[in-house]
């Protein structure tokens, strides 16, 4: 018997460019094996949660400044996860680092992306513009984009895709992040969701 798709969670905290690569992805029929739920945001205010409607998707907020402290904070998201039945949780521009205890939680089930080739450039305090500002500092050729898995480590989960993006002569952090979510972010983080939803549900089969 197949097994039902794979329930995907999404967690973001702003714009949410990376989720319309995903829903983009999902509604040009290339999410087989997967569904989007829920989107979790930590901002109200945060435009991806309008996206998410927008998409007949489920938007949640647990708004950080809301809670006490942060076991409060994460206590409501795993909540959330878990009611909405979330097998794979994308964070698609969650800024915060999350504790071993969620982290540890979800374990092979948590991926993110992030705007670099890992192991450069990532890590507490690279993240947004961020990133792209040390790339061009240092002068590097080329940077990109990883799809890895998420663990009590920033960034040093496992990784699962990458991909290459030259910089250019001239480059602003700002051409060079939206060269690399054109090129590498938008492309590899909805096809890695694919093939983690596809393995999912493989295991759910032989189980």
């Amino acid at each position: 018997m197949t097994a039902p798709r794979t329930k995907v969670a999404v967690m973001v905290s702003g714009g949410g460019t990376n989720l319309q690569a995903i829903l983009d992805y999902r509604d040009a029929g290339k999410l087989p094996d997967g569904e989007i739920v829920c989107v979790l945001s930590d901002k109200p205010d945060a435009f991806a949660l309008e996206r998410a409607r927008k998409h007949g998707v489920a938007a949640v907020c647990v708004d950080r400044k809301a809670c006490a402290d942060r076991a409060e904070f994460e206590g409501k998201m795993i909540e959330v996860l878990e009611n909405c039945g979330a097998e794979l949780i994308v964070m698609a521009g969650f800024l915060r680092i999350l504790s071993a205890d969620f982290t540890d939680r979800f374990e092979n089930r948590m991926i993110n992306v992030h705007p670099s080739l890992i192991p450069s450039f990532c890590g507490k305090g690279f993240y947004g513009l961020k990133v792209h500002e040390a790339a061009l500092r240092c002068g590097v050729k080329l940077t990109g984009a990883t799809v890895h898995y998420v663990n009590s480590i920033p960034d040093g989960g496992q990784i699962i895709e990458q991909k290459a993006v030259r910089v250019k002569k001239g480059d602003t952090p700002e051409t060079l992040q939206r060269r690399v979510m054109e090129q590498a972010e938008w492309k590899i983080l909805p096809a890695a969701t694919q093939r983690i939803c596809r393995q999912i549900r493989k295991e759910k089969e032989n189980a």
